[in-house]
C-alpha cells in the first residue's frame, strides 16, 4: 500500500488514527490524530510523541508479536482532561517498508469516564449525607439504653433530636426519589396548558405561614392577565416552592421577597415568546464563586447553614431538571450583601 493511499484512507476515518511502521516511525496520521498528539508527529519516533508508558508498551508488543491490543491514552483539550481508548492492530506492510507495523485508533471516552465519576461521586455523597444522621441515631439509642435509661429529661431531649435526624433522612430520601423522577421525565415535554399566575398564587398561599414565622412579607408584582405555559403544574409548583422557600430561609433577613412576572413577545434566551418569573430576596446574597456550581447535586454555598435549615443539597438540582424538561432556562444573579435573584424563563403558549 502506497503512502498516498494510506494517507487518503486514514483521512477518511472519523476518529484520530495513525500508523507506525517497522522502523518505529509515525508514517501516516489523519488531522484528528495530529491535533491530539502534535502537528509535528509525522516522521517522528512514536516514543517521543506518545510518551505514556502503558501505550508505548502496548505498541511495542504489537510490533513484535502482531497481536491486537487495547489501552488508554490521557490528554487535555485545553478545557478539560480527556480519556481515549486506543485500539492497536498489526498490519503486514505499510508503504514501502516491509516488516511489522501497527495502526492505532483513538476513541474518545471522556464522557463515559465523566459519567462513571458522577455515579461514584453521587454514591459517595449520598453515603456521606446518610452517615451523619445514622451515626447520631445510633449514638442516642445507645445512650438511652445505657446512662440515660432512667433520665426522663435527657430522654425527651434525645428523642427530639432523633426525630429531627429521622426527618432529615426522610427529606433526603424524598428528594432523591423526586430527582430520579424528574431526570426520567426530562425528555418528555409537557402537553397541558396551565395558567402560570394561578401556580404562583397557589405557591404564595402555601408558603405564607412560613413567611410570617420568618418575619418576611411577599411583594407580588404581576397583573391578572393570564399567562399560559405548556407545563406539568405540580412540577412547576415544586420549582417555585423551592425557590421561594429558599428566599425566605436564606434571604429572610431582608424581610421581604419579591415575586415578579414579566412576559415578552420575544424572549432573548429562548428566541421565542416567553415569560420571566423572578424570585428576589434582599438578604446576605451568594458569593459569585458559588454561582456556576449552585445547581449541582449536593453542592452547598453555605454547608453549615444549609444543614441547619434542613436542606438536602438537592433542591436546586431538581429545579434545574424540571426547568430543562419545560424547555426553559434558570438564571442566578447575586451580589454579596444585596440579596439574590433567581430567574425562571419559560416559553409561553398562545391560546
Amino acid at each position: 500500500m502506497g503512502n498516498d493511499v494510506l494517507d487518503a484512507l486514514l483521512a477518511a476515518f472519523p476518529l484520530p488514527t495513525l500508523a507506525i511502521d517497522g522502523t518505529e516511525r509515525i508514517v501516516a496520521a489523519n488531522a484528528e490524530a495530529l491535533t491530539l498528539i502534535g502537528q509535528q508527529a509525522l516522521g517522528r519516533n512514536y516514543v517521543t510523541m506518545l510518551r505514556q508508558p502503558a501505550l508505548l508498551d502496548a505498541v511495542e508488543a504489537t510490533l513484535q508479536d502482531g497481536q491486537p491490543r487495547g489501552t488508554s491514552y490521557l490528554g487535555n483539550d485545553g478545557a478539560q482532561d480527556t480519556t481515549f481508548r486506543v485500539s492497536i492492530r498489526a498490519v503486514s506492510r505499510i508503504g514501502r517498508n516491509a516488516g511489522g507495523a501497527a495502526v492505532l485508533v483513538f476513541e474518545d471516552i471522556t464522557h463515559v469516564e465523566q459519567a462513571s465519576q458522577m455515579r461514584r461521586d453521587f454514591v459517595a455523597n449520598v453515603s456521606h449525607e446518610l452517615r451523619t444522621p445514622l451515626t447520631a441515631l445510633m449514638g442516642f439509642i445507645e445512650t438511652l439504653r445505657g446512662p440515660a435509661r432512667d433520665d426522663a429529661a435527657a430522654a425527651e431531649r434525645f428523642l427530639n433530636i432523633m426525630q429531627d435526624e429521622a426527618e432529615r433522612m426522610n427529606r433526603l430520601v424524598g428528594d432523591l426519589m423526586s430527582l430520579n423522577r424528574v431526570e426520567g421525565d426530562e425528555r418528555v415535554r409537557p402537553t397541558e396548558a396551565v395558567v402560570l399566575n394561578d401556580i404562583l398564587d397557589s405557591t404564595l398561599r402555601t408558603l405564607r405561614s412560613l413567611a410570617e414565622e420568618a418575619g418576611v412579607t411577599f411583594e407580588r408584582e404581576f397583573n391578572g392577565d393570564p399567562v399560559y405555559v405548556m407545563a406539568d403544574a405540580d412540577q412547576l409548583k415544586q420549582v417555585f416552592t423551592n425557590l421561594i422557600e429558599n428566599a425566605i430561609k436564606y434571604g429572610g433577613t431582608g424581610e421581604r421577597v419579591t415575586v415578579r412576572m414579566t412576559s415578552s413577545a420575544r424572549e432573548p434566551a429562548l428566541r421565542a415568546p416567553g415569560v420571566r418569573v423572578q424570585i428576589v430576596d434582599y438578604g446576605p446574597g451568594i458569593d459569585p464563586v458559588h454561582l456556576p456550581r449552585i445547581t449541582e447535586r449536593f453542592y452547598r454555598a453555605d454547608d453549615h447553614r444549609s444543614r441547619a435549615l434542613g436542606g438536602t443539597g438537592l433542591g436546586l438540582a431538581i429545579v434545574k431538571h424540571i426547568i430543562n424538561r419545560h424547555r426553559g432556562r434558570l438564571r442566578v444573579q447575586s451580589t454579596l450583601g444585596e440579596g439574590a435573584t433567581f430567574t425562571v424563563i419559560l416559553p409561553v403558549q398562545t391560546v
